[in-house]
């Protein structure tokens, strides 16, 4: 053995890492469902996920088996804008059945590869800069297909209550790494499933939980269509259509920002933290950041629903004029009509919003905001993991009008 082996051989280790065994997984999915937990500072902690909506499809498609909705050997279809769709082609390789992606414009060459390798067909829509047309053009071509196959399952990530199931391991998991603190869920809201359904199980645990959710301007989901982002490439965050998996009635606050802030923000965290991840993690952790330096009592959990990969060329190539984020902060509003760009923040308190009926809002009832308490001690962070309505049903397990725009 030569010197530097030797050394090497000699050098310590720590030695928590080896408290449990590491597990053998029979397939990918549960390898990579559950994410890496990392401090970023005293009261922020990042949920790092390589794919974050592995859970949702998981979840989803385990439970239509379960119920005898959908059968082995069967296809499964929904639109997507990029993760959802890895996530359900993997679960449709895990369990046998088959898969058909209507893919955004925003799905790249290795996306596509991987879902084609996979054994998933796709559909990819046509270059669009109108992110709006382009989400709408896939429901179409989902109804389309759905009439020309009607043995073919509509997933619909985005209003059924399904994909709910499989964030409440999630929950576990969050719910044993950081006991006994009050913790505040940073996110983009997204189809509303990944932060509605961790905040609901977590809440059901009766833990103290606050939901900040992220929006960026353009998106209908909490009110700000009005504006337009012309470099808005946040695919997956926002929406131009209303989704019925996002419960406004989970929600705390409201953040919206515009592409240059979320951009600033996934820079800041590869360079500060040397984690490289998407644009909607970019947007949560600036808004974390804020939030948690005036609160210091309430641990933060920033949702990091993937990595940067598919933002290389229009993110992290530009890395040069990426906004400082410690000179940046929101506007603070109280009401929707005051949405102003770049960056609103808003007191939502747990109320409802009607999108579909014109945007009223109905105010909740009495929940006083919690007063900031003492900075708790740094919990300890691991690895956990726990075992976890119908094809047609809303969140409420109501069936949904089939004449809704999906």
């Amino acid at each position: 053995m030569n010197a530097a082996a030797a050394a090497a051989a000699a050098t310590p280790f720590d030695e928590r890492f080896l408290d449990e065994t590491a597990p053998v997984h029979d397939h990918i999915t549960d390898a990579i469902k559950a994410p890496d937990l990392l401090r970023l500072s005293d009261n922020v902690v990042l949920a790092r996920f390589e794919t974050l909506k592995v859970y949702a499809a998981l979840g989803a498609v385990r439970t239509l088996l379960e119920r005898g909705t959908v059968k082995p050997g069967q296809t499964l279809v929904d639109s997507s804008s990029g993760i959802y769709a890895l996530a359900l082609a993997m679960a449709c390789h895990r369990y046998g059945l088959h898969c058909h992606i209507v893919a955004s414009t925003t799905v790249d060459a290795t996306m596509r590869a991987q879902l084609e390798v996979l054994g998933a067909t796709v559909d990819q829509m046509p270059p669009s800069e109108d992110l709006r047309l382009d989400q709408e053009g896939r429901v179409r071509r989902v109804r389309r297909l759905l009439a020309e196959r009607p043995g073919m399952h509509w997933m619909r990530q985005y209003h059924d209550a399904v994909h709910y199931t499989g964030y409440r391991e999630f929950a576990a998991l969050v719910d044993r790494a950081l006991p006994d603190v009050p913790l505040t869920v940073v996110g983009a809201v997204g189809t509303g499933s990944s932060s509605g359904g961790l905040v609901q199980a977590l809440r059901g645990r009766d833990r103290d939980v606050r939901l900040l959710g992220v929006q960026p301007f353009g998106s209908v989901t909490f009110g700000s269509e009005g504006f337009s982002d012309p470099e808005a490439i946040i695919a997956g965050i926002g929406s131009s259509i209303p989704f019925d998996n996002v419960h406004h009635d989970l929600y705390d606050t409201l953040h919206w920002l515009d592409f240059r802030h979320a951009m600033a923000g996934a820079v800041g965290l590869l360079r500060a933290h040397a984690v490289f991840a998407g644009l909607s993690t970019g947007a949560a952790h600036l808004v974390a950041g804020w939030e948690a330096a005036r609160d210091l009592g309430r641990t933060h959990l920033v949702i990091g629903a993937d990595t940067g990969h598919r933002y290389t060329d229009r993110v992290f190539a530009r890395h040069r004029e990426a906004l400082d984020p410690r000179a940046l902060e929101p506007h603070r509003i109280t009401d929707l009509a005051d949405l102003t760009p770049p960056w609103s923040a808003m007191e939502w308190n747990r109320r409802s919003y009607d999108v579909r009926g014109g945007g009223a809002v109905r105010a909740p009832a009495p929940a006083p905001t919690p007063a900031p308490v003492p900075a708790p001690a740094n919990a300890q962070l691991v690895r956990a993991t726990d075992s976890p309505r119908t094809h047609a049903s809303g969140p409420l397990g109501v069936p949904d009008r089939e004449n809704q725009t999906p």
